[in-house]
């Protein structure tokens, strides 16, 4: 069902494989019809790098684009890149109907259960296509692996990959990782019991599973004693992924980043006493599980609080669009850019804009407005990491105080010196927000020194390597 293109590593020669429904590249097609490539970052590619250009590797993702599937066509491709051209409607349904309606919805626990979820025909009709989906990836591994190679899946996208591999390879070592939360089970028990069972099952086939914190572990082995019988052979590792400190530091001092400073400078501005504005900033993507809404209602709430903060603070928020395919994310960004300007009008002065809000992604800005951090709010209803809340303490010239929720992964990592709110409570929040304007610099400086330094304790390329390594020492396929 998927075209796919010929790529280094195929044929069977392929000793490590990653399969993951977004890939390392992209292609866009020029008006001239020519096709450019843009190469992407992460974790994944980081490893990738790592292990060398001599291990024989292969990355097998999806053509998500027109672009990408033009490259498909035409056969043009990057070395151990190999891209899977599943109908557009199928991808539709497996990407958009399944993964991030239903199965991000369970982990991050965010459905409305008074309307939903309803899993009607079309749901069922969906979930075929997410079987074909994860079945051309299954056959696309299968076909390219050398034998008792390591492939190592990624991600909610691909849950039932390791299952139907381990019966077309049983001689392959599997590997999945997890990078959301796994929801508890009577959250996981909302999906049908056929469904839920599939899912489970299909993660068994791997010979080890990987997740991001020990907490989401947990709950994945609560879910499979619950609806599965226990784990069998598969064994469960947790990697918590760090960020990268290498690149953060020299890409957030390059020109770029120091002119869009410049220009944030101006806008926050200067108090009516000449003194600089302090930053709280948070940069997110429009996503339902970031609780961007509740951010900007605990900041308003600190402004009824603490009047004193009136035109001496300035909330910096980034929200760049996700998922705009979507309609409940539509209105999402839409309720974002609502509330923002509700703010700005009713605290406002002409000197001082107590909002400032960019929802166009540039990252070169977003590494500005890390670099002026005051305070980082990070305040995720549920988060299987969160990034973020690792890279900003990292690139702060000042040192940030964290504003950080239990409800993110990074929170087993960075809780200690962090400020822990409920991300529910708009009121606590806000009493955190204060709290952390109100932290000195050298005590803000000394935090953000000891939360760098629990950010970067696995980084990329180690974290990749690691489940690598740990992949490639097991005693053997699971039968």
């Amino acid at each position: 069902m998927a075209s796919t293109q010929d790529a280094p590593g195929a044929h069977g020669a392929a000793k490590v494989l990653v399969a993951s429904n977004r890939g390392p590249v992209a292609y866009q097609v020029g008006d001239d019809g020519s096709l450019t490539s843009r190469r992407g970052g992460g974790g994944v590619v980081s490893g990738l790098s790592a292990i060398g250009p001599d291990a024989g590797a292969l990355w097998v993702c999806s053509a998500l684009s027109e672009g990408d599937r033009e490259a498909v066509r035409r056969g043009v491709g990057e070395d151990g890149v190999l891209m899977l051209d599943v109908p557009a409607d199928v991808h539709a349904d497996a990407y958009n109907g399944i993964a991030n309606s239903v199965l991000w919805f369970v982990h991050h626990m965010l459905y409305q259960t008074p309307l939903e979820p309803v899993f009607d025909a079309e749901f069922r009709r969906q979930w075929a296509s997410y079987e074909a989906y994860n079945r051309a990836f299954a056959e696309a591994l299968a076909g390219r692996a050398a034998p008792g190679a390591a492939v190592l899946v990624q991600d909610y996208h691909l849950t039932l990959v390791p299952g139907m591999l381990r019966e077309l390879r049983p001689d392959l070592r599997i590997g999945h990782f997890s990078h959301t939360p796994w929801a508890p089970p009577e959250y996981f028990r909302m999906l049908p019991d056929d469904i839920a069972e599939q899912v489970l099952r299909g993660m068994l086939g791997a010979d080890r599973l990987g997740f991001l914190t020990r907490r989401w572990a947990d709950a994945f082995e609560a879910c499979c004693a619950r609806f599965a019988d226990g784990l069998g052979g598969t064994r469960i590792g947790v990697h918590g992924l760090g960020a990268d400190a290498d690149f953060l530091r020299e890409r957030s001092h390059r020109a770029d980043v120091t002119e869009r400073m410049a220009a944030l400078r101006d806008e926050i501005g200067s108090a009516p006493d000449g003194t600089a504005r302090r930053t709280i900033v948070r940069v997110d993507r429009t996503e339902l599980s970031k609780n961007i809404v509740r951010g900007l209602l605990s900041y308003r709430q600190l402004l009824d609080d603490h009047p004193e903060w009136r035109e001496r603070v300035v909330h910096v928020a980034f929200a760049y669009p996700s998922r705009q395919d979507l309609a409940v994310y539509r209105d999402y960004t839409a309720e974002v850019q609502r509330l923002a300007d509700e703010l700005n009008s009713q605290y406002g002065t002409p000197g001082w804009t107590p909002v400032v809000l960019h929802v166009k992604d540039d990252f070169a800005r977003s590494l500005a407005a890390y670099r002026l951090a005051d305070v980082a709010l990070v305040n995720p209803i549920r988060d299987g990491m969160n990034l973020v809340a690792k890279e900003m303490p990292l690139v702060s010239d000042e040192g940030c105080a964290l504003v950080l929720s239990r409800e993110a992964g990074a929170h087993e990592e960075l809780g200690e010196d962090a400020i822990t709110v409920n991300p529910y409570d708009v009121v606590g929040t806000a009493r955190a927000l204060h709290e952390a304007l109100s932290v000195g610099p050298e005590e803000r400086a000394e935090r953000s020194k000891r939360l760098a330094a629990a950010a970067t304790a696995l980084p990329p390329a180690q974290w990749f390597l690691d489940q690598l390594h740990a992949l490639e020492e097991q005693p053997g396929p699971s039968a």
